[in-house]
C-alpha cells in the first residue's frame, strides 16, 4: 500500500490502546488532564502575549528567523501556534491530538527545521508558559501539579514529533537505498547485455554472420561428447568457393564481400539450429552436423545447398568435403575437420563438383562421379 493511502497513524501504527499506553510511559494521568484543562482558561486569557513573546524570542534566532522568511509566514506561525497552546491545555489528548502532533513533526521536518531548533523552540515556550502559570495559579501545589503535568505532556508531544522526524529520515534513507539498487540493477543489465554483445562479436565473422573459427574448436569438443553419450553420428561439412580469387581479381572485391554473404545467409537458412555454421577463414566454411551421418549431410544438407545455390548465386561452383563419427568409436575433432578439409581439397583438385550449377547440370555431375561428395 502507497504512503498516500495511510493517515500518519496508520503509518505508524498508533492506535488508542497505544497512546494509552505512551502516557502511562510518561505518567500523563487523568489528574494531569484535569489540571491542564483547568489552567487553559487563565492561559487563553493572555494567549496573544505569550505568543507575541515567543516569536520575539524565536526571530532573535537567525537560523529561525531565516527559515520563516517573511512577515506573512510569521503570521500564519503565530496562528499555528495559538492553536497548539490552546490544544495544549484542552484536557483532551486522543487520537486526533495525536494526529496533529505527528503533522506538526512532518511540517518541521519537510521545511528544513533541524531537531536542535526544534527543541530548543519547545523550551523556550515551556519556559513561558511555567512563567506565566507561576504567575497565575496562586495555589503553590496545584501550581506545582500543573507545571509538572505540562512538563509531562510536552515530552509526550516531543515524542511524537521525534517518531516522524526519525520516520522520514529512515523513508529518505529507503528511498536512497532504493535508487542505489535500480541504478545497480540497471548497471548490471547493461553490463550483461554490453557483455553478451562482446562475447557474440568475439565469436561471429561480421561479413557472414556465422561463428567465426575460434569458436569452432569448442563447439566441435561439446557436439562430440554429447553424441557420445547419447551414442549419436556427427557429420562435418568442409566448403571452399572455387576460382575465388579469380572473383576478387576480376568483379573485385566488394562483390567478393557480397558473394560469402550470400553464402552465409544460405547455410544459415537451411541448416536447423542445432547446427554449427562457421566461417572457418576466407573463403572457406565448415558446417558441424549433430545426430547427422555422411550419407545424410550429402542427400539433404548438400542437396539444399545446390538448390539455394542454382537460385540465388548461379554459376558460383565449390568444392565440399565431408566426414562423419561415431556412434562406437569417435576421432578427436582435429581428426574429424582435418578429413573433411582433405576431401575437400581433393575434389577442388580434381574440379568434380559445382553445386552451383542447377539441377540438370548437378544430375549429370552425379551420374558421372557419384556420390556428390569427394571421398
Amino acid at each position: 500500500m502507497k504512503q498516500t493511502d495511510q493517515t500518519l497513524l496508520e503509518q505508524l501504527r498508533i492506535t488508542e490502546f497505544e497512546i494509552e499506553q505512551r502516557k502511562h510511559l510518561f505518567a500523563l494521568a487523568p489528574r494531569d488532564e484535569m489540571l491542564l484543562r483547568a489552567a487553559g482558561n487563565l492561559v487563553e486569557s493572555h494567549l496573544e502575549e505569550l505568543v507575541t513573546r515567543f516569536y520575539e524570542l524565536q526571530t532573535s534566532t537567525p537560523e529561525i528567523a531565516l527559515l520563516i522568511g517573511d512577515a506573512d509566514t510569521l503570521q500564519r506561525l503565530r496562528s499555528a501556534q495559538r492553536r497548539y497552546v490552546v490544544d495544549l491545555f484542552s484536557g483532551i489528548y486522543d487520537l486526533e491530538y495525536v494526529n496533529i502532533r505527528l503533522r506538526i513533526g512532518l511540517v518541521h521536518k519537510r521545511i528544513g527545521v533541524e531537531p536542535k531548533l526544534y527543541l530548543a523552540a519547545v523550551d523556550s515556550l515551556k519556559f513561558l508558559l511555567a512563567e506565566k502559570l507561576t504567575e497565575l495559579i496562586p495555589d503553590a501545589e496545584v501550581r506545582l501539579h500543573t507545571l509538572h503535568a505540562l512538563d509531562k505532556l510536552m515530552m509526550f508531544d516531543v515524542a511524537l514529533v521525534f517518531e516522524t522526524y526519525i520516520r522520514s529520515l529512515v523513508a529518505e534513507i529507503e528511498t536512497s537505498r532504493n535508487k542505489s539498487e535500480q541504478y545497480a540493477r540497471t548497471l548490471e543489465e547493461k553490463v550483461a547485455t554490453r557483455t553478451r554483445q562482446l562475447e557474440e562479436l568475439s565469436r561471429t565473422d561480421p561479413l557472414t554472420g556465422l561463428l567465426n573459427r575460434r569458436y569452432l574448436d569448442e563447439t566441435l569438443t561439446r557436439v562430440l561428447r554429447s553424441a557420445q553419450r547419447r551414442r549419436e553420428k556427427v557429420a562435418l561439412v568442409y566448403l571452399d568457393v572455387d576460382h575465388f580469387k579469380l572473383l576478387n581479381d576480376s568483379e573485385g572485391h566488394q562483390r567478393g564481400d557480397e558473394v560469402l554473404r550470400l553464402l552465409g545467409e544460405i547455410i544459415s537458412r537451411i541448416t536447423r539450429l542445432e547446427d554449427g555454421c562457421f566461417r572457418y577463414g576466407g573463403d572457406e566454411f565448415c558446417i558441424v552436423l549433430p545426430n547427422c551421418d555422411q550419407k545424410q549431410a550429402e542427400e539433404t544438407f548438400l542437396q539444399r545447398l545446390v538448390d539455394e545455390l542454382a537460385t540465388i548465386l548461379p554459376g558460383l561452383s565449390l568444392s565440399v568435403g565431408c566426414s562423419e563419427t561415431g556412434p562406437d568409436d569417435f576421432v578427436l575433432p582435429e581428426e574429424l575437420l582435418g578429413k573433411a578439409d582433405q576431401r575437400m581439397y581433393e575434389m577442388k583438385q580434381r574440379h568434380r563438383m559445382d553445386l552451383a550449377a542447377g539441377p540438370g547440370k548437378a544430375d549429370e555431375k552425379a551420374s558421372e562421379d557419384a556420390p556428390v561428395v569427394g571421398r
